[in-house]
């Protein structure tokens, strides 16, 4: 039995992280499973649907409050939502593969050994997700929940582009919003810097108005 772990959405600006994990046998992954990234939406969509039908699955979602938490960082957060996703399914002597969200790997691994509830056989490494498939299985979840996150996003406020700080849309969505409510959407991690600039660029062009 295979379990693999990974996360979507650490970096946007807008909205929540998830980090999902699988455990499955790994011959029973449907054919086309990949890095998730490398995936249409449409194609990530049908995956997962089999992913679930395959094996059992856990997603965890870690939401803006959270994230903006001044007690917190996002490589703590990252850490937790692994080892929460992890713990959901993994029994003691499970062979757990995660994609590792450090720039050290091995740092990850013994972290991540260390912050698991079960006595799992935990390793890391980076692009996991594209050389294990039951890694690659848990990021197309992970997408999958943030996909749809950003569509309920969407539907709340109309378009917000991608979430990331490079989507122009996402960047003219945040001046727009502040434009017009004098603050940032609920949605909005105000500890990132992108927030911080759109509120810093209007309020300097409040004080030009005077």
């Amino acid at each position: 039995m295979g379990l693999g772990v990974d996360e979507a959405g650490k970096g946007p600006v807008l909205g929540s992280m998830f980090a999902a994990a699988v455990r499955v046998e790994p011959d029973r992954l449907p054919a086309g499973v990949a890095d998730s990234k490398r995936l249409s939406p449409d194609r990530r969509t049908e995956l997962a649907e089999r992913i679930r039908a395959a094996g059992e699955t856990a997603v965890v979602e870690v939401p803006v409050a959270r994230i903006d938490d001044p007690e917190t960082d996002m490589n703590g957060l990252t850490l937790w939502a692994h080892a929460e996703a992890i713990d959901r399914l993994a029994a003691d002597g499970d062979a757990v593969r995660a994609d590792a969200a450090d720039t050290d790997s091995a740092r990850f691994e013994r972290q991540l050994t260390d912050a698991v509830a079960v006595d799992a056989d935990v390793s890391a490494a980076h692009r996991a997700d594209e050389t294990d498939r039951v890694v690659a299985a848990a990021s197309i979840l992970a997408k999958v929940a943030r996909d749809a996150h950003v569509d309920a996003l969407a539907v709340e406020y109309g378009a917000v582009g991608s979430g990331y700080p490079g989507d122009e849309r996402t960047r003219e969505f945040l001046r727009s919003y502040v434009e017009q409510e004098g603050e940032l959407p609920a949605c909005a991690r105000r500890s990132w810097r992108t927030s911080r600039d759109v509120l810093a660029a209007s309020e300097q062009a409040s004080l030009d108005r005077f």
